[in-house]
């Protein structure tokens, strides 16, 4: 597996970095059979020290955790505990379903935007009903089931994930609904 260990605005020494190999690397090993790499950010937030980390599994899917510490090696040793119980769900949902992706999921891209906020704007009316994009960018659309796809978002930890329905072959939406259950939308 490789690994990316950087730092934001701040220096990562070598024995922080051979820390992070060994101890991310037992629990990837523990629980995905086939890592693809692996990228841990430290940066400061105050007083406080923050890890993320990202991990690629060749099945295509990606699990993400994030903490926050005033040590450094508290902040990657909490953020390794999420990736663990991220990765350790991840496991039991396969074997609960009996399936194994021989296959990695397929992507297709797609445009991204950001759109500007009127927030903090005057009260008066806009000029024009389009909005003004703030950035642009390419990302990828993943071909899952709707069972992946819910697990691919909550692995990611994020509110929504549109994704290719393989039974389908159309474009769906999950999200996290406010009263914590999922949403699914199949147009």
């Amino acid at each position: 597996m490789q690994y990316q260990i950087s730092g934001k605005q701040i220096d990562i020494g070598e024995a922080l970095q051979t820390h992070v190999r060994d101890d991310l690397g037992a629990v990837v090993q523990k629980y995905a059979e086939r890592p693809t790499n692996a990228q841990v950010v430290f940066s400061k937030s105050a007083h406080e020290f923050v890890c993320e980390a990202t991990v690629h599994l060749s099945t295509g899917l990606t699990a993400q955790a994030k903490a926050h510490a005033t040590e450094i090696y508290a902040a990657f040793d909490g953020c390794s505990e999420k990736m663990e119980k991220q990765l350790r769900r991840y496991k039991r949902r396969l074997k609960d379903h009996h399936k194994e992706r021989a296959q990695p999921v397929e992507l297709s891209g797609a445009a991204s935007y950001i759109l500007a906020s009127d927030v903090g704007a005057d009260d008066s009316e806009p000029e024009t009903l389009q909005p003004m994009i703030v950035a642009e960018m390419e990302t990828k659309i993943p071909s899952l089931s709707v069972g992946e796809a819910v697990m691919q978002m909550e692995l990611a930890g994020a509110p929504v994930l549109v994704f290719r329905n393989e039974g389908k072959d159309g474009l769906n939406v999950v999200y996290r609904r406010e009263d914590g259950n999922i949403g699914w939308i199949d147009p």
